[in-house]
């Protein structure tokens, strides 16, 4: 998508094609008894249903639509798709985005591919710059069988707006489109991610960064950064990936036929509209995905890392000059805790989780756990080529194998007649 007013997306990533269904099939070849609850292990033990169609279109009249009201039970009629809290279009002015739910084959660097679930084809999301204080529209619609939601991590919306799948919203069903509203609020780095099965989800990075700019930003005040750089730190099990992927779609087929027959229950779902009903389906016999006798839950254990969708050697190298500050927004995407460090400088960290900080530290190592943003200043007083990694090491390694994974480099552009010019190792 190029880049506008009304699309302010950056767009140093070029957005993957989605593959077709042979393609899909290719990379989605194994199978696995999947524990995301009764809802797969559910549809798989359910008899089958005769019917046609991709996925489940909510009707315009279903109960539920139109209103905050949540009908006996959860039946899972859909998302409500213009949902109450936020100023109408006649109110504000609004600043309208669109963003998709897509299946994508990625490459993480040559020969490794990710199956995964991605906004708008690509992994990460495209990136959004605002201004604080914008009135955003965001269109999303979802081009899965899965269901989806979005939440807004770190800005301060309104709650039927803050994308929790049963606490503040349906989850979005697939052909659905879901529109949210809200104020770009507070300035600062933030992000977005699904907050549907949030650990497949995180495994498929279907996240993006928002960054939300101010006319009165201190930390431009205080450093004149001329270069604004965002790095979106992740970890993938692949192995995790394909097994989920394929039994997640699989179980979803007959899912969304189920619900467009009315033939799927909410305790088949797992979804109960208060605890005492939770309570009662346990004394009426039903089982909760977490005890045994229902399938097992595949354990997570990432073996690539990356930043920005990409891992070493294919992750894209930091510019600066000799002379210039930059600033660098470091976002952790995944479930993993991440420790940044660069060398030959001393860096500024000048936020925490978006919010400038009244003290800048002085460092030239981070600390980025799961959830958190962290924006850091550099400044060009060494000229060279510099690594800039995770130092746990085992997150510099490509599926074991080191160098690799959430590594690159912070590279002077005016070097003249350097000394010693930067290879690719690929097995020390």
């Amino acid at each position: 998508m190029s880049e506008s007013p009304d699309h302010p997306f950056k767009t140093e990533e070029t957005a993957l094609a989605r593959p077709d269904d042979a393609g899909r099939r290719r990379f989605l070849q194994t199978t696995l008894a999947l524990a995301g609850g009764s809802l797969v292990a559910g549809a798989a033990n359910a008899a089958e249903m005769e019917g046609h169609g991709h996925g489940y279109m909510t009707q315009p009249n279903a109960p539920g639509k139109g209103s905050m009201m949540y009908t006996p039970g959860h039946n899972m009629m859909g998302a409500i798709t213009e949902p109450p809290g936020a100023p109408s279009d006649a109110d504000v002015s609004y600043r309208t985005f669109d963003l998709s739910f897509d299946i994508v084959n990625h490459e993480l660097l040559p020969k490794v591919h990710l199956p995964a679930f991605a906004f708008n084809g690509q992994v990460p999301g495209p990136v959004f710059r605002v201004q604080e204080n914008d009135w955003i529209k965001v269109r999303v619609t979802n081009n899965t069988e899965e269901m989806h939601t979005v939440h807004w991590h770190g800005l301060d919306v309104v709650y039927t707006m803050d994308g929790v799948p049963m606490v503040t919203q349906d989850p979005i069903h697939p052909k659905e489109t879901f529109v949210y509203r809200f104020q770009a609020r507070p300035a600062g780095t933030r992000f977005y991610h699904c907050h549907w099965s949030t650990p497949m989800h995180m495994m498929s990075a279907l996240h993006g960064a928002f960054i939300i700019e101010s006319s009165d930003d201190p930390i431009r005040k205080r450093f004149p950064y001329e270069r604004d750089y965002v790095l979106m730190l992740e970890s993938f099990d692949l192995n995790f990936s394909r097994k989920t992927m394929n039994e997640v779609l699989k179980g979803m087929k007959r899912v969304n036929r189920l619900m467009a027959l009315g033939k799927l229950s909410s305790r088949t779902h797992g979804f109960f509209k208060t605890y005492a009903d939770f309570v009662q389906a346990i004394e009426d016999g039903w089982h909760p995905p977490y005890t045994r006798g229902n399938a097992e839950a595949p354990k997570i254990e990432p073996d690539f890392f990356a930043i920005n969708g990409k891992s070493y050697p294919a992750t894209e190298a930091i510019k600066i000059r000799k002379g210039e500050y930059i600033r660098v927004r470091l976002i952790n995407g995944g479930m993993l805790s991440h420790h940044m460090h660069l060398h030959g400088h001393q860096f500024w960290k000048v936020a925490d989780d978006g919010n400038p900080l009244e003290r800048p530290e002085r460092m030239n190592t981070i600390p980025i756990h799961p959830g958190k943003t962290a924006d850091i200043v550099i400044y060009g007083d060494n000229p060279g080529f510099w690594t800039f990694h995770d130092h746990d090491v085992r997150r510099v390694t490509n599926n074991g194998i080191y160098p690799g994974g959430m590594l690159t480099m912070l590279t002077y552009e005016d070097m003249d007649d350097a000394p010693y010019v930067p290879s690719i190792a690929l097995n020390e």
